[in-house]
C-alpha cells in the first residue's frame, strides 16, 4: 500500500508541485492550505509523513508541529519543514519543536523524493 504524505502550504503552486512530484514517485498525497487545516487532516487521517511550510496564515509551521506532536497521531510521524527560510536558529527551534528535517525552497524534485524515501521508505 502506498505511503501517505500530508503537504501543508498556503501556496497552491507549491502544494501542486509537491503533490505532483510525490504522486509520480508512488506516494499518496493529502493537501492542506495552512497549519490549522493541516492539523485537522493530520489528526483525523493516517499519514506517514508531513511536509509543512513555515510562514502561513492561521497557524504557522512551528505551531503546527508543536500541536501535532501533542496529539497521539503525531507520535513517530516524520515532519519536514519546506520553507524559504534558511536561518539556523529557526531550524533549531523547529528541531526542538519536533521537526525531523528542513528543506529550503525552491526544492529539486529529486531531493524531495530522496528526503521522503529516507524518512518513510
Amino acid at each position: 500500500m502506498a505511503k501517505t504524505v500530508l503537504t501543508v502550504d498556503d501556496s497552491p503552486s507549491v502544494r501542486r508541485m509537491v503533490s505532483m512530484t510525490l504522486t509520480e514517485a508512488g506516494y499518496t498525497v493529502i493537501e492542506a492550505v495552512d497549519g490549522r487545516d493541516g492539523l485537522s487532516k493530520a489528526t483525523t487521517q493516517t499519514v506517514d509523513a508531513v511536509i509543512t511550510d513555515q510562514n502561513m496564515p492561521n497557524m504557522d509551521g512551528l505551531s503546527f508541529i508543536r500541536e501535532f506532536r501533542k496529539h497521539p497521531a503525531g507520535r513517530g510521524v516524520p515532519v519536514i519543514v519546506l520553507s524559504t527560510e534558511s536561518n539556523d536558529g529557526l531550524k533549531q527551534v523547529a528541531r526542538d519543536a519536533g521537526a525531523s528535517g528542513w528543506m529550503v525552497k525552491p526544492f529539486s524534485q529529486d531531493k524531495l523524493i530522496a528526503v521522503v524515501k529516507k524518512v518513510i521508505g
